[in-house]
């Protein structure tokens, strides 16, 4: 029976640590006025006929704080890569000098900040969602088991300070973007 328990708290805590993941790659998205190659990271490219991420068809440095260059493997590649950034709609325009596309990311307004500030903790409430989503498939996995009522309390407490745990620790991470964001 323990083993049934273990294996649900752990399982619950698997999937509450997948919502952190998850967030955390989603603020990495977030921009916050200086350049980082994950900036571009969705940005898909057609590459002989099939969408490939950017990252494996190219390297993408930053030469300063306010710049990304993207380097293709193949000169060839250098319009679609414009053009996938284009698509990707992350508002840089891309210029490029014949070798490499370049990325310059303007400095941010206090209203763009704002915005992003908002975005970033929009997304730590879905993540809270999801980790509140996890607890409730926990307590229902926790239902099914025939288990004494004073065990089912102690393992519905423990779900919970799970929840409590990592709604804190999305907490933590949103403060830190939202700083980041507004520090000019």
């Amino acid at each position: 029976m323990t083993e049934e328990i273990d294996f649900l708290l752990d399982s619950t805590k698997e999937n509450m640590e997948s919502a952190i993941q998850h967030l955390a790659k989603e603020l990495l998205n977030i921009r916050a006025g200086k350049a980082s190659p994950a900036m571009v990271g969705g940005v898909m490219v057609n590459y002989y006929g099939s969408q490939t991420p950017l990252s494996q068809v190219a390297t993408i440095s930053t030469p300063d704080a306010r710049t990304l260059t993207i380097q293709p493997w193949e000169k060839g590649l250098i319009g679609e890569i414009e053009k996938g950034i284009m698509i990707a709609n992350i508002g840089l325009n891309p210029m490029n000098n014949g070798d490499a596309v370049i990325l310059n990311i303007p400095a941010l307004t206090e209203e763009r900040r704002r915005e992003l500030a908002k975005k970033a903790k929009s997304e730590g409430e879905e993540a809270k969602i999801g980790v509140r989503n996890d607890r409730k498939v926990g307590m229902n996995d926790l239902k099914k088991l025939e288990i004494s009522e004073d065990l089912q309390k102690t393992v519905e407490s423990d779900i919970q300070a799970l929840t409590d745990k990592y709604i804190s620790k999305i907490d933590e991470m949103i403060v830190i973007k939202d700083k980041e964001i507004m520090t000019v």
